[in-house]
């Protein structure tokens, strides 16, 4: 995405009522770089400072205080998705530096991709490298990092399947 456009963006959404002019916000995110479906609503508290792909699929909600943060990688958001408040989409990490003067040694980023008709509930961060399936749930709070097949009720830290909305056994909903 655009930085100057995200920035700008960034300042003048925080102008505009929380639940309204989405069609202006779903422009601005457009000139900023990002794919952005039909009726896509994002809350003006709403923040993006990828460098990479931001795409969020048609008839979705990006609730209050919701940030896109991280490096190159992209992000993906199916359609009719449900995205509550301060969720955080995080593509950008460190290797561990075991021997340098700090911790966290050389950066990169991994791709986030949740699939249609998801619901992610308040406060769940969803780390570079999650692949979401279709129609899941990932409960408040979780930290999630993984691939996770469709239907699944993802919890925890680190999240993990809870159970699916299908009847199959957790076991059975893990794709790593």
């Amino acid at each position: 995405m655009k930085a100057a456009v995200s920035y700008f963006n960034s300042i003048f959404w925080q102008l505009l009522p929380s639940t309204r002019f989405f069609f202006l916000k779903r422009k601005l995110l457009t000139l900023a770089g990002a794919r952005i479906g039909a009726n896509v609503r994002c809350a003006s508290s709403v923040r993006t400072f990828v460098g990479g792909s931001l795409s969020i699929g048609a008839n979705t909600w990006v609730g209050h205080e919701v940030l896109f943060v991280g490096g190159e990688a992209s992000i993906t958001i199916g359609a009719d998705c449900d995205i509550a408040p301060r969720v955080s989409f995080i593509t950008g990490t460190h290797e561990v530096e075991a021997s340098g003067p700090k911790a966290a040694g050389r950066s990169y980023s991994l791709p986030i991709t949740i699939g249609s008709g998801c619901w992610i509930c308040a406060g769940a961060t969803l780390l570079g490298g999650t692949v979401i399936g279709d129609h899941s749930i990932i409960a408040a709070g979780a930290v999630v990092r993984g691939e996770f097949a469709p239907y699944s009720i993802i919890g925890g830290v680190p999240a993990k399947v809870i159970r699916n909305l299908l009847g199959a056994s957790p076991a059975e909903l893990t794709l790593d």
